[in-house]
């Protein structure tokens, strides 16, 4: 159990810890030398029964608050420590905001230098210490007098605290591992060390970390615990780590050392803002403010998002644009102070640490941020799938939620949710969204039948442009290509077909089309050129080339030459050749010669529909070679069997 003290300047914190661990946290010089906490310091202690508990002593002074808040980021446990003689003091009301800022339900406060006050004065504090934790998340919490010098009621606050540790059920290491650095520092010998609490997961000697936000690369050469070696160190323990890799100054307070899982970095962060009930004036869109996450300390704008100001008290949905990129998980606790960096505002949960560039207030992403406000990450994914028509990016999601892969790919094989790949990531749809753009698809394709019934069909841009009211193109056209693999659409060359549709040509045409046909049918991958095919028809050439070129609007033909018409088909099964000869080379390359050979259609006319596939996509000319870069069912349909 992490516990962390929290309290006014000179109320006893350090001498407390010391009482109880034998640790004197004081170890900077400075400290000595003026008798008062100026950074974070750090003790621990076995009280047996495999209770170990580690403690975070925070300076008190409002001096050195931005030290303070940079080592609570990630405690169980907070013990307020309230001086008898003084009583509640400014601190005292700051630090207990912070730690009810950061959700804190477990602590106690300790009341210290008992033997300076009578009894009396005791029990006046003790009830003035109780009213001040009764509207927070430690309400109810046990008010322990003791002395630390004479050791009076430290045996009592001893067996609280082992007490609360033995009920508090150890963290799950699930997501990957997230350390929030607070302190950084190199050992003769040993190299780059990085300490701090242990948000999530687990971490052992060899496993590859990446130090955020600058994204470095780092290997652990060992882990402590509590100033011990161990073999593997978890969610919820204050750890050091030894960091190979590392550059002499590429560690310091405010960095994050994660799993490879969280590479993804933000400087714009979506939360759910609460103002503190005691500020004089309301927080207002835009106003400056400083930041406090984890252990980093970062500039930042709040725009307010559902609100134009939230009041004293208040809470709302609001954006933090940061002045230098940071890493954050939905759930993460922040505070945030004025401009100045002297008082504390507010703070609140992160939402959604990777918001869209634009529409952060339209009314649909205010539907989809309240729908991330789920805490479990199943309910969020099925909320926001409900309320994203334009689905919602997979790996950020993951990356927002900290899911390992395992936990991530549970996640979205689970009903309900349609992967597709949209520019190299993959995107997810409620299954709902998806049916919907399938039956947009295939009614748009009856309704553009309806209107063309001399033609085969549109092909792909022209089909997706027919429902981008719907869905733009990178959705639409994964869900089309689903359609076609399940046969809900046929690819006719390169149109696109409902199934038993076919073109109702008219009288002249009707009865050249069937001439054409049998000399350019799908099967012929060696067609005659048009003169030829003229001679063979009895047609007179420029009419014949007239009716060609109808012909290849209505995508019955496609012209791969200028003197060359084929079946659509027959050129797929051109396609299938190139790419059986790029699948069975050792470096995916063919030339001209072997596709002659494989395809026997003479030398010629193999550089003309190799240019034309070059012209299509479907390959890449390199040199005197050629390498396939498109799918040849995607661009031209299958085939004739």
């Amino acid at each position: 159990m992490l516990i962390a003290t929290a309290g006014h300047v000179d109320h006893g914190k350090t001498l407390v810890v010391r009482a109880l661990t034998g640790v004197d946290t004081d170890r900077l010089p400075e400290e000595k030398a003026r008798g008062l906490s100026i950074d974070l310091g750090f003790a621990y202690r076995d009280f047996g029964a495999g209770v170990p508990l580690g403690f975070v002593d925070v300076p008190g002074h409002e001096k050195f608050l931005r030290n303070m808040l940079a080592g609570v980021a990630a405690i169980d446990f907070g013990l307020l420590v309230v001086a008898a003689d003084d009583g509640v003091m400014p601190q005292t009301r700051e630090h207990l905001a912070i730690l009810d800022l950061l959700g804190l339900t477990r602590g106690a406060a300790a009341l210290t230098k008992t033997d300076r006050v009578p009894r009396e004065r005791v029990a006046e504090v003790d009830a003035e210490v109780r009213a001040l934790l009764a509207p927070t998340g430690l309400a109810g919490a046990a008010v322990l007098p003791v002395c630390a010098l004479t050791g009076e009621g430290m045996g009592a606050l001893e067996a609280h605290l082992v007490a609360h540790a033995t009920a508090i059920d150890a963290r799950s290491p699930a997501g990957n591992f997230r350390l929030a650095v607070d302190r950084a520092f190199r050992v003769t010998g040993a190299g780059a060390v990085a300490t701090g609490a242990a948000f999530s997961g687990s971490v052992a000697a060899g496993d590859r970390l990446l130090v955020q936000p600058r994204g470095d690369r780092v290997r652990v050469r060992g882990v402590q615990a509590g100033h011990r070696g161990v073999v593997r160190g978890r969610a919820g323990q204050r750890l050091a780590l030894n960091l190979g890799g590392a550059g002499r100054e590429a560690l310091q307070r405010g960095d994050w050392v994660v799993g490879e899982g969280l590479a993804l970095t933000t400087r714009r962060i979506d939360v759910r803002l609460r103002v503190l009930a005691g500020e004089s004036r309301p927080l207002r869109h835009w106003s400056a403010v400083h930041v406090h996450l984890g252990s980093a300390f970062l500039g930042a704008r709040a725009a307010l998002l559902d609100e134009r100001e939230i009041a004293p008290g208040g809470t709302a949905l609001a954006q933090l644009h940061l002045d230098r990129p940071t890493l954050a998980v939905a759930g993460d606790r922040f505070v945030i102070r004025d401009q100045s960096g002297r008082r504390t505002v507010g703070g609140g949960r992160v939402v959604d640490p990777f918001p869209p560039a634009r529409g952060r207030a339209r009314p649909e992403r205010l539907a989809a941020l309240r729908a991330l406000e789920a805490p479990d990450p199943a309910r969020a994914l099925e909320a926001v799938l409900a309320c994203s028509p334009g689905g919602i990016d997979l790996e950020e999601f993951a990356a927002a939620r900290n899911l390992d892969p395992a936990e991530s790919r549970a996640l979205f094989d689970a009903d309900g949710l349609v992967e597709v790949r949209v520019r190299r990531r993959a995107t997810g749809l409620s299954a709902r969204r998806w049916e919907e753009l399938g039956a947009a698809l295939r009614g748009a394709l009856a309704k553009w039948h309806a209107g063309h019934r001399d033609q085969v069909g549109p092909d792909e841009g022209a089909l997706c442009r027919e429902v981008a009211d719907l869905a733009p193109r990178h959705l639409a056209l994964p869900a089309l290509r689903a359609l076609v693999r399940a046969g809900g659409v046929v690819r006719d060359g390169r149109s696109l077909r409902l199934p038993g549709h076919a073109p109702q040509l008219q009288g002249e045409d009707a009865r050249r089309w069937r001439a054409v046909a049998a000399e350019l049918g799908p099967r012929t991958t060696r067609p005659p050129v048009v003169s030829e095919l003229a001679l063979r028809l009895r047609m007179d050439k420029p009419a014949l080339l007239a009716f060609l070129d109808r012909s290849v609007a209505r995508r019955q033909l496609l012209r791969v030459a200028g003197n060359r018409y084929f079946h659509p088909r027959a050129v797929a099964a051109l396609a299938r050749v190139a790419a059986d000869l790029a699948g069975g080379d050792a470096q995916g390359r063919f030339d001209a010669a072997r596709f002659r050979d494989r395809s026997g259609i003479g030398r010629n006319l193999s550089i003309q529909v190799l240019e034309y596939f070059d012209a299509a996509g479907l390959t890449r000319r390199l040199g005197d070679t050629r390498i396939v870069v498109g799918s040849p069912a995607e661009l031209f349909g299958a085939p004739e069997d």
